[in-house]
């Protein structure tokens, strides 16, 4: 039976739910921002990006590309509302699901398209359904494997659908620019140059020996993507995550180390949650800062138990800040929990000695949980209790990478 994946990618879409919000921004240059002083583009309307607006813009360069752009700050809690009921629309016509982003899925049609009228008939139906239900456009590939059917959405848009058959691919690919292909960047590309392989076709028939010697491994995979081949299954069942963590970037830079540690206790905080609303513990704790010139500085403790508790968390990203010299202010701050396990607290020992402080923070949790993030908060941060309304790029409709984002 002959693999079919469907990639169903949203169109502008910040944008578009932003446009059919309100009326008054539909067919007009729209650029979705955030609230903060340091703002850039993080999705354009159609109407901008003709005039060359491009996602990572800061509002100034857009501006001068485009006058009369409309900036709107996005509203984070409606485009995951959205993806989730977007995933809903999906599951009609299979079970085998990966929402890859919140813009972006891959289905598994290939054994029930015959169920729908065939491949094609599903895209159409999803095309139909996402306009009609949310009033906003997406484009279909369609294609043996995820790979190819991400390049059919690509070429597709906007509001397309295109389907390689296995026949169709080697045309396809023959004369196509190596970086078109889904995971090849600039990198990869001007390495591929530096070899005199600039398209598809020439990098599906270079030498696997010639590849391996220089990217290693990967050089193998890399013939095959040239070729059109991916081995690569759908995840449907979100595997186990590695680390759990959260940062952001700082209205503006700080240097005052008080400022410093209740944003680390305010990440400690969410990084806590998260673990114990999901069932993990971590045993190394790693802080993260960024000074203004982007240069990144990371430092890991090892802690001699595996814990999901804010304080112990906390305590540990200070003792990693206290024990360096900043050399300037901070631009980012990050906190993140990695060694994983799975913490059952059903299980919890009767005389855990962190049993009170376990059950104080699941009440804290639960009042969180029905009245939103940081309705009980450390007194320490009460006047910083905000939360950041950004979308991470591991955001999931669901599993512990679906982090409640408010505005």
């Amino acid at each position: 039976m002959k693999t079919i994946i469907l990639c169903i990618d949203m169109d502008a879409f910040f944008a578009s739910v932003e446009q059919q919000a309100n009326p008054k921004l539909r067919g007009k240059p729209v650029a979705v921002i955030g609230s903060g002083g340091r703002t850039v583009v993080t999705t354009r309307s159609y109407e901008a990006r003709k005039f060359g607006v491009k996602t990572g813009m800061n509002i100034y360069e857009a501006k001068k590309l485009c006058p009369h752009i409309i900036f709107v700050v996005g509203d984070s809690e409606k485009y995951t509302h959205t993806c989730r009921e977007l995933s809903k629309v999906y599951s009609r016509f299979t079970p085998d699901i990966e929402v890859y982003s919140i813009d972006e899925a891959f289905l598994d049609v290939t054994t029930t398209h015959h169920l729908f009228g065939g491949a094609e008939a599903i895209g159409l139906s999803i095309k139909e359904e996402v306009k009609k239900q949310f009033g906003i456009n997406c484009t279909v590939g369609i294609a043996p494997n995820i790979l190819m059917a991400k390049l059919a959405s690509d070429i597709a848009k906007p509001d397309g659908l295109r389907w390689f058959k296995e026949e169709d691919i080697p045309s396809v690919l023959k004369d196509l620019p190596v970086k078109e292909l889904w995971g090849i960047g600039p990198s990869i590309e001007r390495r591929l140059a530096g070899l005199g392989i600039k398209t598809c076709g020439e990098l599906g028939s270079a030498p696997a020996g010639l590849l391996r010697n220089r990217f290693g491994i990967v050089g193998e995979t890399l013939k095959l993507m040239g070729q059109g081949i991916c081995h690569r299954p759908l995840i449907v069942k979100e595997e186990d995550p590695k680390s759990i963590g959260h940062s952001m970037t700082l209205p503006q830079d700080i240097s005052n180390r008080k400022q410093i540690e209740a944003q680390i206790l305010k990440l400690s905080a969410m990084v806590g949650r998260r673990a114990r609303k999901y069932g993990f513990a971590g045993k190394k704790v790693t802080l993260t800062i960024r000074y203004p010139d982007f240069e990144t500085f990371t430092k890991q403790t090892t802690l001699s138990e595996h814990t999901n508790i804010t304080r112990e968390i906390y305590n540990c990203a200070l003792g990693i800040l206290n024990s360096i010299r900043l050399r300037d202010k901070v631009r980012l701050v990050g906190v993140s929990i990695s060694q994983l396990k799975r913490d059952d607290n059903d299980q919890m020992a009767l005389f855990d000695h962190r049993a009170k402080e376990k059950s104080i923070l699941n009440a804290v949790d639960s009042i969180n949980d029905k009245h939103g993030e940081f309705t009980v908060t450390w007194a320490s941060y009460l006047e910083q209790a905000k939360p950041p309304g950004v979308i991470s790029p591991a955001w999931r409709p669901s599993g512990v990478r679906n982090v409640n984002i408010k505005n």
